[in-house]
């Protein structure tokens, strides 16, 4: 990711780690239909997964924040 790239994540998303995930073509494919159906983007699915296995490991720590429902934000969210 260029300097560039990683401003803009940056101002996307204050305050979240950006970062590369190199997966398996079939591996990325199943991970985006199972996040579609969920209507969720990958992103967010793959966060969903991750935390669900931390927590299962007792590993989860006590300050993360909470993850944001699926579906689009509210419109407010825009203004």
């Amino acid at each position: 990711m260029t300097n560039k790239e990683m401003e803009v994540m940056k101002n996307l998303a204050p305050g979240r780690k950006a970062m590369l995930l190199r997966l398996d073509p079939a591996v990325h494919q199943a991970l985006a239909q199972w996040a579609e159906e969920d209507s969720r983007s990958l992103n967010s699915h793959i966060e969903l997964l991750l935390r669900d296995d931390l927590a299962g490991a007792n590993r989860l720590p006590t300050n993360v924040q909470p993850l944001r429902r699926p579906g689009r934000p509210p419109l407010t969210t825009y203004k």
